[in-house]
Formats: structure tokens, sequence, C-alpha cells
């Protein structure tokens, strides 16, 4: 995908009257479009986060392997597990033994010294309600000293894979040995559907099964990676070797899988091997969070070593999501697979080299180009080979109810997540919290706030430039002077947004901040918008300006969320850091929150939240984290998110819309937004919900702010936390929530 940023709405501002600035900031000069240039200046801080994560991972790496590589071997093995959501961190919790079952069975005629390849279609549990599947093929003549589990790309059945690659018939031609051929999820679409809404999601089966997983902690990739180590403890046996190889997806499998599991004595990979910079333009399932922070191909050669692997750059599958269908809107996330170059691979593969002490065991990895024979990339992983013909044209069909299956119990075993995850959080989060001492109480929650911040949204490194803001003042209107002001963070990258100073601001008197945050694509111009026909005044009721006319400053800073798929591919950006937008976002009011502490007008110890939408979404983030906020009030957004965001029988659901970038990394067994408004407390609290907002339903939204009330009331304060339903739509209500902000930010007579 190359980045195009989008021409957005140009901010509406008259000419800036003759006085200018702020007391004690620079000028600001106008420009044309300040929001696309500050996306772009993100997309550049990602860049830059890659890079240096990129080198910081190749020293790591080079250094933990001179030194205990057995020790950091494991340790890298046991962080794989859990960033692919694997059910264990510890590679022998899985030792429980695991038969392949018999489904049916065919003997097919073939050329060569035997009569028959027979053909099995199998199954074997991998966890409660997964089953592996797959064909098996054996020559029953042969006693059987080494099995291959080979993977097919993901749109290729184990069927086809049996005769129309070479590997099954090269592999079958030598004697004694038996290939079993997992069937992956494809990426078709024709059970990407809610049976209970009878409702079609226009993406393919593994994005379907990724958008109901990875807000929930579980990836498709470490389910599959689950299939493949269960087929593995099926197979392995004193008397035979195991070996892997894959093509295409079945190739990305097929590398971790062998840095994984040292049972697994060689592998070949084919269609698949290269850098992983741009793992934000492939398809959105490959999308592991933090992944790049730790991990790339070359460090998965690594893992390997020093058993031989062999890499075909051969066969890749060239991929996009497909239109939507006729009445369907499009909602896939952009991606694309396509070749890696050759010379592309051989820097990966040097790269890997490097990261090995000097030893024969780099020798052992070696790059084979499109068109080498199957019998030489046999040879060079140390394996015999013969020149033997086997004819495997005559494979069984492909079953036409097994993807249904599939696709069936991954989106069953996700929903049922949803339940196990609300089990966890009550188990290790509501039932260890105390509160019975407000001491204990803050003790337990600053740890928490620490491990939501650094392991669900990611912490960015600390702004380190000093607070010096530039400003101009936008316009005068009934006593509120508008600015427009600007604050660095890092090097080329700002927090931005509009300052309102109430009337008599410059008594010397220090007035309390509310700062009010507007949602998806929106500007902080239209928080200040009064044309009741306008769009802008529909959602916000200009509360913004209502405030400041009432006598707060108020600040409205420009969030990341605008632009479409300018802002959504540079979460995905930052997702392979471990980071996210709102990573950015809270460096951007770290300075923010320090450059009004140097304000005479602002009391910074009276700083309130207050957003609408995705700003409610800010409501419930940014607070959580930075304690110097004041109070919070979320309005149209509050929810019960996880559910929202991974439920299959919600209208309103994440997995049926364009938001591919919405889901945060395992909050399902760790943060909701009671727990969310848990790491807000004993700071007050308010939710904002009109009855017909779209966005949730009131019996769920009451269900979370139920755990919240409960919270409060057992901290012996429930007069700090509230809820106010209104008869209207997704907007700004102002009524009960204005009576709020009063109420906590009481201004000085």
């Amino acid at each position: 995908m190359t980045l195009r940023l989008l021409l957005l709405t140009p901010l509406l501002a008259t000419a800036a009257p003759e006085s200018g600035s702020l007391p004690g900031s620079s000028p600001l000069p106008a420009v044309e479009d300040r929001s696309a240039a500050l996306l772009e200046a993100a997309h550049h801080v990602a860049d830059r986060f890659a890079l240096q994560s990129s080198q910081q991972r190749q020293r790591d790496w080079a250094s933990g392997l001179s030194a205990d590589a057995q020790e950091f071997r494991k340790d890298k093995r046991a962080l794989m597990r859990r960033l692919l959501g694997m059910e264990s961190a510890d590679e022998d919790a899985n030792a429980t033994p695991v038969a392949l079952e018999t489904v049916a069975e065919e003997d097919v005629t073939a050329t060569g010294k035997e009569k028959g390849i027979r053909f099995t279609r199998v199954r074997w549990p991998v966890r409660p309600g997964i089953w592996g599947e797959g064909l098996l093929l054996s020559r029953p003549s042969d006693a059987v000293i080494q099995h291959w589990i080979c993977l097919p790309d993901a749109d290729t059945p184990p069927e086809q894979f049996a005769t129309t690659s070479p590997v099954p018939a090269a592999l079958l031609a030598v004697p004694g040995t038996q290939v079993l051929i997992p069937a992956l999820i494809d990426r078709g679409s024709a059970y990407s559907v809610s049976d209970t809404l009878a409702r079609r999601a226009a993406v393919s089966h593994r994005e379907w099964i990724y958008r109901q997983t990875f807000v929930q902690g579980r990836h498709l990739l470490g389910m599959e990676m689950e299939m493949v180590l269960a087929a593995v403890r099926a197979l392995d046996s004193p008397s035979s070797e195991l070996h892997v190889q894959g093509e295409g997806e079945g190739g990305l499998l097929a590398l971790w899988l062998a840095a994984l599991e040292p049972r697994l004595q060689s592998a070949w990979i084919t269609g698949y091997f290269g850098p992983r910079e741009a793992l934000w333009q492939e398809p959105i399932e490959r999308n592991v969070q933090g992944w790049l922070r730790d991990f790339g191909d070359a460090e998965m050669l690594a893992l390997i070593s020093p058993r031989p692997v062999a890499l075909e750059q051969d066969r890749f599958p060239h991929w996009t999501p497909p239109p939507a269908a006729a009445g369907e809107r499009f909602i896939a996330a952009p991606s694309a697979l396509k070749d890696v170059p050759l010379d592309q691979a051989t820097a990966e593969l040097d790269r890997a080299r490097k990261l090995l002490p000097q030893s024969k065991s780099s020798t052992r990895l070696t790059l084979h180009p499109p068109g080498t024979p199957a019998t030489a990339i046999l040879e060079s992983l140390g394996l015999s080979s013969s020149s033997e013909k086997v004819d495997l044209a005559a494979a069984p069909p492909t079953d036409p109810q097994r993807m249904q299956r599939l696709v069936r119990q991954a989106s069953t075993d996700a929903q049922r997540e949803l339940a196990r995850g609300e089990a966890f959080r009550d188990q290790h989060f509501w039932k260890t919290l105390p509160t019975d001492s407000l001491p204990a109480f803050e003790n337990a929650t600053t740890e928490r706030r620490q491990a939501f911040w650094n392991d669900v949204i990611g912490r960015a490194p600390d702004p380190d430039q000093p607070p010096n803001a530039a400003s101009r003042m936008i316009r005068s209107e009934a006593g509120v002077v508008i600015h427009e002001v600007q604050i660095p963070v890092w090097q080329d990258f700002d927090v931005w947004g509009w300052l309102a100073l109430p009337q008599g601001w410059d008594d010397g008197k220090p007035r309390p901040v509310v700062v009010c945050q507007h949602g998806l694509e929106g500007l902080p111009a239209d928080l200040f918008e009064t044309d009741l026909e306008a769009r802008a005044w529909r959602a916000y009721k200009a509360y913004a300006l209502r405030l400041a006319e009432q006598g707060f400053v108020v600040f409205a800073p420009h969030h990341l969320y605008r632009g479409g798929d300018v802002f959504r591919s540079l979460q995905r950006k930052l997702n392979g850091q471990g980071l996210s937008l709102f990573s950015l976002i809270l460096a951007q009011h770290q300075s923010l929150l320090a450059w009004l502490k140097t304000q005479p007008f602002a009391d910074a110890q009276h700083v309130g939240f207050y957003g609408l939408s995705y700003g409610g979404k800010s409501a419930m983030r940014i607070p959580s984290v930075l304690t110097d906020y004041a109070f919070s009030i979320c309005s149209g957004d509050f929810n019960e998110w996880v559910r929202k965001c991974a439920s299959t029988d919600m209208p309103m659901s994440y997995v049926f819309t364009g938001e591919y970038e919405i889901w945060e990394w395992d909050l399902g067994h760790r943060f909701n937004y009671a727990e969310m408004a848990a790491l807000i407390a004993p700071r007050p609290f308010m939710v904002e919900r009109g009855h017909s907002d779209g966005v949730g339903t009131d019996s769920w939204v009451a269900y979370e702010f139920a755990k919240v009330r409960r919270l409060y009331t057992q901290l012996g304060m429930p007069e700090r936390t509230e809820i106010e339903f209104f008869d209207g739509p997704h907007t700004i209500h102002g009524v009960g929530s204005f009576d709020f902000v009063k109420r906590w930010l009481p201004i000085a007579p």
C-alpha cells in the first residue's frame, strides 16, 4: 500500500487579530491543513520507532545468542507463545498425547515402484472445541522413518496441494516417508457470517476470525500453530524423524513452528521468506502486537539454528481483498500478498547469519531461487532424495464441508472466549482489587495502570521537547478568545489544538481547565461550531465554546484518528512495535499537561476531560493513565467494549464495520471499560448516554456501568460517579455533564 495523505478539509479560521500570540508563546504561522501535516509527522515518528526497534533487536539477538543461547532461545519461544495468544507459554504444557483419527481413506494408483499411495482423511483434537483436519499420505508397504508436515497456502486445500505442488510427490518418492497436509482457514468469505443475525461481513475468513480474537488476546496464527503442534505430538516417535514444509501462508507457519518446536528437525519454506518492515501492508491476520519489536524472519532462522532450513523463493501467493459484492459495504483491511524479490530475501538471510555466532550452523541456511529442483532442496537439508517420479494426480476430491467446519469452530471458540475473558477479569482484576482501604486501592491501581499503559496501549518514549508553545489568535466572540496552539512533543511531532480563554482570563487568576475531545474524523473547530445546520453542531452542540462562556479554560486537542486509511495504517505500523495510536496520543497529552502547568491562566491541579465518540474512547484511556486529569466524562462511547469489538450477535459490533484498526490486544482478559474506569477511580467519572445512540444499547451500557457504580460505592464515594441517560442520538447533551463539570471543577469567585 502506498501511503497517500488525504486532502482533508481546511481549517475554518479567520485572519488573526492584531493581538497575535499568547503571552510567552512564539508566533504560529498559518497552515492550510495542519491535520494532514500532523498525520504525516506521526507516520514519520512510527517509521523512526520501527528503525530504532530493528536496530535494537539486532543488537539484543546478537548479544543473547553469543551468551547463554539456550536460555535466550527458551525465553524467546515463550514470548512467541504469549504474543500469538497460545494457551500456554510453556513449551511442555501441551504434552497430552494426541492421536490422528481416520475419517475416510482411499488408495490411489501411482507410478513408480509402489503400486499405490494411501490418502487418508484424518482429524485430531487440539483443545476443547477445536479440531485439526487434513490429509495423510503414505506408502502402505513402508515402515515409516520420517514424517513430513506439509502446510499449503491458506487458499490451497490439502487435496489440491497433494497434486499441484511438487513437494508431496518429491517426499513420497523417498521410501519410508509419510506426509500430513493440514487444512488452513482460507481467504474465501462464504462463512464470514453471523448465524444469529443472518448477517455477512465482507471480509475473508481469516480476517473474520482475527476481528473476533485479537481484542481477546487470541490469534488465528496462534490457533493454527497449536493445531500443527498437536499433530507433531501425534506423529512424534523415537523411531522416526519429523520435518516441516510450508508454502505461502503455510510457509509462515512452517518457519515459526520450526523456530518454536525443536522436535522439527528441518524446515523447507516456500513462498514466504523476506524482510518484515512492511508487515502493516500484509493481510491483517498477520498483525501480531509487538512482533517486530522482538522478531523478524531472520530471528526465526536464528531460533531454528543449528537445524537446517531451505528457503525456496518460489510460488508466492498473490492476493488482495476482493471488492464487496453488490449491496455490501467494503470493510476489509487494505493488504496485499506478492513476491519477495530474491535480493531482499538474500539480505534477510545475511542478517540471520550475522545474528549467529561464527560457526558452521549458518551454512545450514540455504536460499534457493525459483525453479530449483525439489531433489536439490532436499539435499541442502541433508536428506536423501530420489529421482523416482510419483504421480499424485488422482487425489480424492476436496471435502466440501471442511471449510465451513473450520471457520465455524474458530468463530464459536472466539464467542465462548467472551465469557471466559469476563470470568478471568472478575477473578484476576475485581476479586484481587482491595476496596476497604483507599491507600491499598490506589497502590493496586497504580500497578495496573502501568500494565495498561505498557502492555495494552503500548508506552512510547516520554516527550523530550520543552513545552514551548507557538500560538495565533483565531477569533474572539462573546468574551471568549480562541487561539490555535501547537506544543512540541518529540522532534517534528507536536500536540495541536484550539484554546478558548473565558472573559477576564488575563486577570491573574488561574481557572480550571476542561479538555474537550472531538470524535472520529473531527477537528478542534468542530467543537466551536455554532451553525445549527452544520453537522458538527448536531454532534457537539459547540460544547467547548459553551464551557468557555461559563468561565472555564478549554483546550480542544486534535487527535490522530482522521483521514481514513491514513490513520488506520498508522495504527497497524505501530502495532508491530507493541504500540498503538493512543501511544502517540498519550505522549501528546503529557506535553499538553506539562504546558498547562506553565500557564498563569490555567489551574493545572484542576483539569478535566470530556470527549464524545472516539473522544469518548479517549476519555476512557487517557485519564486511566494520566492521573493529572481530575475527572473524566465519556460521552457516546461507554459500552461493554470487548463484546462490541468481538461479538457476532450485536448488530453494532465492529466485526461488521470498516474500523479495521479498532481492536487493542488482549483487552478481553484485562481491561474492559469498567476496568478502565477503575483506573480513573477515585477521581470522578461520568457517562453520558443517548437512548437512540447506535453505538450501543442501553442495557449493555448499564450492565458495564453497574460495575463502576459498585466500585465507587465500595470505596465509600458513590457521589463521584454517575450516568445520565437522555432521549437523543449520538451527541453531546450538556445538561447533567455540565453540572458534573461545575461540581468537580468549581470556579473561584
